[in-house]
């Protein structure tokens, strides 16, 4: 079985001699035994602490940060907002953090993606793609399973957007800030903000990564486009 995933932005792999510490926040003791497992072919990835609490996790990364966060989605959206929103009002870095779960309906996800989240991944999945997804989010990009965007038609029409709103997407879709693009566009980054507002409001899409996303979702012919296969192992 093959596992497809959109990324915003060119896959690689993680060298194997930088180790990234995972800390596992699961309500199901069993899956970190399963990680620890799956882990041990993959020295780039090290389970660094595991727990069953968002609070408990929180308090972990302020004693040792880490560079990865899994999530069970089962904790509830609501506290994983609030652990979001706590970790970075506390200043405790910018670790990637992956929810994961039974079920994860394209909302969801696009929340978890405008609320920091950097991969959303389904734990019916292989779990080699699980790797994948870890170290996608590691090198600072965006993973998101192709199957759960696929639930949601992305029904707007590109020619409702103009020229300039087409340039600026494509340039979100290559995962460029708004200073970035102005650059690119030689504009006035005041007027990117502009452009941003109404590509929101056209699409009914909140969130600069959701908007990628949904976008290379929409159009598979456009060349930003990047799409990955992970192969059980």
């Amino acid at each position: 079985m093959i596992s497809s995933a959109i990324t915003a932005g060119p896959t690689a792999t993680i060298h194997p001699s930088s180790v990234k510490s995972v800390l596992v926040c699961d309500t199901q003791p069993v899956v970190v035994a399963g990680l620890e497992a799956l882990f041990a072919g993959h020295p780039e990835l090290r389970i660094a602490e595991s727990t069953n609490s968002l609070l408990d996790a929180l308090d972990a990364i302020r004693e040792t940060p880490v560079d990865l966060v899994v999530i069970d989605k089962a904790l509830g959206m609501r506290a994983i907002g609030e652990f979001l929103t706590n970790l970075q009002e506390g200043g405790l870095g910018a670790p990637g953090i992956v929810v994961w779960g039974a079920a994860i309906s394209p909302a969801e996800a696009g929340s978890l993606l405008h609320a920091g989240v950097r991969g959303v991944h389904l734990k019916t999945a292989e779990l080699s793609s699980l790797v994948a997804c870890l170290q996608t989010v590691a090198l600072g990009r965006v993973w998101m399973e192709e199957c759960i965007l696929r639930e949601r038609s992305v029904d707007y029409p590109r020619n409702a957007l103009t020229a300039r709103e087409k340039d600026v997407l494509v340039l979100v879709e290559r995962g460029l800030g708004n200073r970035a693009i102005a650059q690119e566009l030689d504009i006035k980054p005041g007027t990117v903000k502009i452009h941003m507002k109404h590509l929101f409001e056209k699409t009914g899409i909140r969130g600069r990564h959701s908007l990628a996303l949904a976008s290379m979702m929409g159009d598979t012919t456009d060349e930003s486009r990047q799409v990955h296969s992970a192969a059980a192992a």
